[in-house]
């Protein structure tokens, strides 16, 4: 009995819409614009990277109370990418990491452009390094890298 080829068929999933961002991710991105890292305080006191409407703890809406996080920070864990794929944000390797900014009690996950696998541990410092020309979106921070 001839062995029949298994059935394929080629995928693209894409998701086309642009999102609204709202008054909390709207600040968080135009301070990005000026160079700026913002989170935003929860009612128990936490400050949130990147601020968001809710808590995630407790689901309760935060306040409207925006403040000033870093610009540098600590790592505390991260994951190396020996081979970028097209669309991530750095065209050589790099850590992905978790990073918890100076002020925030929560990390937020960004490249680490730190030259050399070698050179990343959890808790080194980091400072932001920013795109020439800057917009109001993520891409803005275009990466972190060591502090000297």
């Amino acid at each position: 009995m001839a062995e029949e080829a298994p059935l394929t068929a080629n995928h693209h999933l894409e998701y086309a819409y642009r999102r609204s961002v709202g008054p909390v991710l709207g600040r968080f991105f135009a301070e990005l614009r000026e160079r700026r890292l913002v989170g935003i305080r929860t009612r128990a006191g936490k400050v949130l990277v990147p601020p968001s409407e809710y808590d995630p703890a407790t689901g309760e809406s935060t306040s409207t109370d925006f403040v000033p996080v870093g610009p540098g920070g600590r790592v505390t864990s991260w994951t190396w990418v020996s081979e970028p794929r097209t669309k991530q944000p750095l065209p050589h390797p790099f850590a992905y990491a978790l990073i918890q900014l100076d002020g925030a009690d929560t990390p937020m996950l960004h490249a680490v452009d730190a030259g050399s696998e070698s050179r990343m541990k959890s808790g080194m410092r980091v400072r932001p390094r920013w795109r020439a020309e800057t917009v109001g979106e993520l891409k803005d921070l275009a990466c972190f890298e060591p502090e000297a």
